[in-house]
């Protein structure tokens, strides 16, 4: 099943040509047969093996979503390709490189990049297969209903670990039995999103297709942080007339996602790691390496302690990861339930100093190297407030969509430090659901600006 990610394309693409330019580039330094390095012509080459790949790409541009299907499967599509590019290649040859041109070449590079296709997708495929069985790329699954389709889906989940969701069980209202596990009603979705840590349900039932089953399914599923994916079955999302407009391909079905925010797009999210990853290594290597050491030795002198301070955090999902930040308090048993205060006797000389000018957060940049952090988003709170605010303020949970920040809209707008009254923290949701639902690169580059130039960001710090 082709998915309508057109992004997904763009980068199989680029990862393609990418490959086959250190081919070529290989072969033209370090041919075991032959010295290319007097070949002339050598950018009309580049320019014409490009061009073939490009050309076949679009004849043969089947892949599907991740790596979503198996390995021998992987390679049995690009073998294809493999052999539609090779005709292309030569008769783009025949038709714009100079007479005589050197056949040895092309054929060199050509296998060299198939075999280097080979290796490098095996080693990806081990790496996926890593991570499946390490639980870092599954979305825990819970679906609705335990009729025959469901059962269906659910076995088609359990053999395809690679599609990256991990069946949990089964929800129903009627309490029907299966061959799986019903874990209980969907009235006890808070509960049981807690006890197995579910962030994913899936619906197949028509029953629930309805403007108004569907406006009390996302109610329910917003309060409690649960993404929903409505398995499109029998042509319903086909009907115009039906709400199917954004869907999700996941190999062997398609999916309807009514909760969509702008980083739900694959190319988007991309683009956002891609900047993560660079900044946080600019950052790290730039100012962290050599701002570390004069901090450690401040801290240390200043209290007796470790240098960072590690707090359990609610991330992306709702999973829980470790967030880390220099030191600023003495070590107390308050840290996981009591928020700074204003004048707190906990916050050391040097601890106030970096709480004021937002160094203390610099190991956050950690964070974002290793995944758990984006650069900016909403700000991750400690496990006991998200237990807190999700009670008292309506689709709180709803800002775990995406990889909590550094930064965040929020911060940039005053809404920061202390939130001793419910109304900043609903103030500070209110921000957050606005950057989830609107976000664009640009805003992140804006609030990164406003954050090291910003009077805003520093209210309330300290």
């Amino acid at each position: 099943m082709n998915t309508d990610h057109s992004g997904v394309r763009f980068f199989y693409l680029l990862f393609d040509l990418l490959l086959l330019n250190i081919s070529v580039y290989m072969v033209f330094y370090n041919s075991p047969m032959y010295n290319y390095m007097d070949l002339p012509g050598r950018n009309l080459y580049i320019l014409h093996a490009n061009i073939s790949e490009l050309l076949a790409y679009i004849l043969y541009s089947r892949q599907n979503y991740f790596f979503t299907d198996s390995y021998t499967e992987r390679v049995k599509s690009f073998s294809i390709r493999f052999l539609i590019l090779l005709p292309i290649l030569f008769l783009l040859a025949e038709l714009f490189l100079p007479d005589g041109y050197h056949k040895g070449f092309l054929l060199e590079y050509t296998a060299f990049f198939y075999v280097l296709k080979v290796v490098v997708f095996y080693f990806l495929y081990r790496f996926q297969q890593f991570r499946y069985k390490k639980g870092y790329a599954h979305h825990r699954v819970a679906i609705l209903g335990v009729g025959n389709s469901d059962l269906v889906l659910g076995k088609l989940l359990i053999d395809n670990p690679s599609l990256g969701f991990k069946l949990a069980g089964y929800l129903s209202n009627k309490r029907l039995q299966s061959d799986f596990a019903t874990l209980g009603e969907l009235d006890e979705l808070p509960t049981l999103s807690e006890k197995y840590k579910l962030n994913m349900l899936f619906v197949s039932d028509p029953a629930y297709f309805t403007k108004e089953n569907t406006q009390t399914l996302l109610s329910k599923c917003n309060e409690t942080g649960v993404r929903v994916r409505y398995i499109l079955m029998k042509g319903y999302w086909n009907n115009p007339n039906n709400i199917g407009k954004k869907k999700e391909s996941a190999r062997y079905f398609e999916m309807f996602n009514p909760q969509e925010i702008p980083l739900d797009r694959l190319t988007l999210r991309t683009k956002k790691r891609i900047f993560d990853i660079l900044f946080s290594g600019a950052i790290i290597l730039f100012v962290f390496s050599w701002l570390f050491p004069i901090m450690a030795i401040l801290i240390k002198l200043n209290s007796k302690g470790p240098v960072f301070f590690k707090q359990q955090r609610t991330g992306i999902n709702n999973k829980t990861f470790m967030c880390y930040k220099f030191r600023t308090m003495t070590v107390n048993s308050d840290s996981d339930s009591k928020q700074a205060q204003v004048n707190d006797s906990r916050i050391t000389s040097i601890g106030s100093f970096m709480r004021k000018t937002n160094i203390d957060e610099l190991p956050q940049f950690i964070n974002v190297l290793l995944g758990n952090m984006s650069v900016v988003g909403p700000r991750p709170h400690m496990l006991k407030h998200t237990q807190q605010y999700s009670e008292l303020i309506r689709h709180y949970k709803v800002r775990h969509f995406v990889k909590p920040g550094i930064t965040g809209w929020a911060q940039v707008n005053g809404f920061r430090g202390l939130t001793d009254e419910l109304w900043k923290m609903e103030k500070r949701v209110e921000y957050d659901m606005e950057y989830l639902e609107k976000w664009n690169f640009f805003w992140d580059i804006k609030i990164i600006f406003l954050t090291l130039f910003g009077n805003k960001a520093y209210e309330n710090a300290g």
